[in-house]
């Protein structure tokens, strides 16, 4: 099965594309381009979004500190600090079936750890993308290459896994944030003070 590349805005129900789904392992990648400057180090989060578009607490934001949801359901495999080599330089694993019924979605998020005091932003990142693989068959079912160019950003939202009308899909979204991680976080409701 050939995989499905998007564009921004897109959406593709992952459920028609791949019915056997059920264990979706979301690759990450990147590659800063050449500066004499500080080493990048970007960081891969999932929030898990109610209907009302928040957190139900930040117990929902999945990121290096917090590897995992509490019921499992979302896992994050690990901190890459140097996006280095070819392939994923971030994984994070989700299991469709075991995703509690009030969330709505999971959001897939990127930022440049240290952003401002390295004055490093998205525009300074190329090759980035995300794609969405079924773990048990190893099939890409979905990608999505970030091709703008998001010079001010310092945090980026690459996707979305939502439910639609008993589905899982995916969305595309590439939506760059000037304010860094803190401001993905107010927007969902986490709190990082």
């Amino acid at each position: 099965m050939a995989s499905l590349t998007l564009s921004k805005g897109s959406n593709l129900s992952l459920t028609k594309a791949d019915p056997g789904l059920r264990k979706a392992m979301i690759g990450l990648g990147w590659d800063p381009r050449t500066t004499a400057g500080e080493q990048f180090d970007l960081d891969a989060s999932a929030l898990l979004v109610r209907a009302d578009g928040k957190v139900r607490s930040n117990d929902d934001f999945i990121f290096y500190n917090q590897l995992s949801a509490a019921d499992g359901s979302v896992v994050h495999q690990g901190d890459n600090r140097t996006g280095e080599g070819d392939g994923d330089d971030e994984q994070i694993l989700i299991d469709l079936d075991a995703v509690a019924p009030d969330i709505q979605k999971i959001v897939i998020v990127v930022s440049i750890d240290q952003a401002e005091s390295r004055r490093q932003n998205f525009g300074q990142v190329r090759d980035a993308f995300c794609r969405v693989v079924n773990q048990e068959t190893d099939n890409e079912v979905v990608r999505y290459d970030l091709t703008e160019d998001a010079a001010a950003e310092t945090c980026m939202v690459f996707a979305e896994i939502y439910r639609h009308n008993a589905e899982w899909k995916f969305r595309a979204v590439g939506q760059g944030y000037a304010s860094g991680l803190h401001g993905v976080a107010t927007d969902f409701g986490i709190s990082l003070d």
